[in-house]
């Protein structure tokens, strides 16, 4: 499975932006697309996670301010960032679990990972 997080960019406090993360390859069924972020000098962190019946969870700095949403038809997720922070500034992952459907916030649970898109809020 191939993953292809993009949409990251620069913007200012209070903006938004939406990042898809592309799922290719192997036909591998998804059961979970997770969101995760490290920013500079801090741990990796979970962000939001979906699971195949659209069944979602947030990390409670994100919630009211982020959702995540999925286009099976397109084996795509989106993580549409709203009311942005400087402290959102990170490099944003997208990761998916192949082999089992518990929704997990755990990074270690997940078997595939994508190669990260840096989003950066300014004050």
């Amino acid at each position: 499975v191939q993953l292809q997080a993009s949409g990251g960019g620069l913007v200012q406090a209070g903006g938004s932006l939406r990042l898809p993360c592309a799922a290719s390859g192997r036909a591998l069924r998804i059961y979970v697309t997770g969101w995760f972020r490290r920013a500079p000098g801090k741990e990796r962190e979970f962000v939001a996670a979906i699971k195949w019946d659209g069944d979602t969870t947030l990390a409670d700095s994100v919630k009211g301010r982020f959702t995540i949403s999925g286009d099976g038809a397109k084996n795509t997720v989106f993580l549409q960032m709203n009311s942005l922070k400087p402290e959102d500034t990170a490099v944003y992952y997208c990761a998916v679990r192949t082999r089992t459907w518990e929704l997990t916030t755990d990074a270690g649970d997940y078997d595939y990972w994508g190669q990260g898109t840096q989003v950066t809020v300014s004050s």
